[in-house]
């Protein structure tokens, strides 16, 4: 095959490209993924020179190679399809001929490094991948984690101020009792604290990673010393807190665990669209409908009614929450789909939990900030409801 010039990429990742492509999601595209991965090598790089398996100038080039890749430099040469099939298989050899590839490039001996015979010692594409992936979400939850704990404040604050601000309960969309404002956004903001904290506790669970396991958790092609060292030079270049799976047999077979992060990323997602669909309700209007809020005005609704302003931002909100279960749906299906030894379709679940993550931490910070921040009761129409007279029997 034809290699373009001054590509570091090698025949295998031109292959796999050809052969696999088709989601337009390449491995460059996911930053936190491709750093994940560069610490991985680097990683198995000192193991592999505490075992004796990569002699000095092997590992130095290796080493120094992987520094230089995970500072986010030569991103355009990550091509392979994350969603191709073969299990990872594109991405990893991407990975291995790119970093050998600039670690010959300058030498005379320009052999120096082989992808596979050096850069992939001891190691298989399942547990790179694995354990790539899995930090990988880690660090994406951070800022995710972040936004929606900006979101619960703010969220908290309102329900503060609107604790007395009191209005007319509905069940069915029918009058129900008098009840506060307050009540119910400290409802909303009760939920999304549960979320959060049940999210982060999944998240939480992927610090368990199964490096040293190669294809299916024997182990088989790693040498014990590379094993027994294998976890803390992973802890010195991915950062602390990462663990040995248990049983590294169910790690090569079950990705339940990415399952529960995309279930819990589903439930964040309904909770929100919920909230956002209450929020429309309270803000509809407004002559003829709730008006028992004012949501900030931050463009125009209609390029036929004048003036009128729509609830873009709960509206974004929503449509978010449409994208994000069915990224919750194709990573389950991605574990119902695993079969007796590995499961190959990991890298679905995978892509599919960060697109998630990324469209609900930008949707999450606009909604705190352009929405959420600026919403204010409408004290006029809350004070026309019939409610005023029972009110101090539904004090806090």
């Amino acid at each position: 095959m034809h290699i373009p010039p001054g590509a570091l990429y090698g025949i295998q990742t031109a292959r796999s490209v050809d052969n696999l492509s088709f989601s337009g999601r390449k491995l460059g595209d996911y930053p936190s993924l491709v750093r994940a991965l560069i610490a991985v090598k680097l990683a198995t790089c000192r193991a592999n020179r505490d075992a004796r398996v990569l002699d000095a100038a092997r590992s130095r080039a290796i080493e120094s190679t992987c520094k230089r890749l995970i500072r986010g430099d030569y991103a355009n040469q990550f091509i392979a399809d994350l969603l191709g099939g073969g299990g990872w298989i594109g991405v990893n050899m991407n990975v291995n001929e790119v970093i050998a590839g600039l670690a010959n490039s300058g030498r005379d001996n320009r052999d120096l490094i082989d992808p596979k015979l050096h850069v992939n010692a001891s190691q298989s594409t399942a547990d790179v991948c694995h354990t790539a992936a899995r930090i990988a979400i880690l660090e994406m939850w951070s800022e995710l984690g972040a936004a929606l704990k900006a979101c619960i404040a703010v969220y908290n604050a309102k329900s503060r101020q609107m604790r007395r601000v009191m209005t007319m309960a509905r069940t069915c969309l029918m009058d129900a009792m008098p009840s506060s404002l307050g009540a119910l956004l400290g409802g909303h903001c009760a939920a999304l604290s549960r979320r959060t904290a049940e999210l982060e506790r999944a998240v939480g669970a992927l610090a368990r990673v199964n490096l040293g396991g190669t294809v299916i958790g024997s182990g088989e092609g790693a040498p014990p010393t590379y094993r027994r060292r294998i976890i803390k030079r992973l802890n010195e270049t991915a950062g602390p807190g990462l663990v040995l799976r248990e049983d590294l047999y169910d790690a090569a077979q079950n990705i339940d665990d990415l399952a529960a992060v995309a279930a819990q990323l589903g439930l964040l997602a309904e909770v929100l669209i919920k909230i956002a669909q209450d929020l429309r309700l309270l803000g509809s209007g407004p002559k003829a409908g709730f008006g028992e809020i004012v949501l900030p005005a931050v463009q125009e609704g209609s390029s036929f009614f004048k003036g009128k302003i729509n609830p873009v931002i709960p509206e974004t909100l929503i449509q978010c929450g449409f994208q994000v279960l069915g990224c919750e749906r194709a990573a389950r299906l991605a574990l119902e789909r695993g079969e007796l030894n590995l499961n190959v379709f990991e890298s679905a679940a995978v892509v599919n939990i960060f697109d998630a993550i990324e469209m609900l931490q930008r949707s999450i910070v606009l909604f705190t900030e352009r929405c959420l921040r600026g919403m204010a009761a409408n004290p006029d129409r809350c004070a026309s409801l019939p409610v005023h007279g029972r009110a101090r029997l539904h004090k806090r």
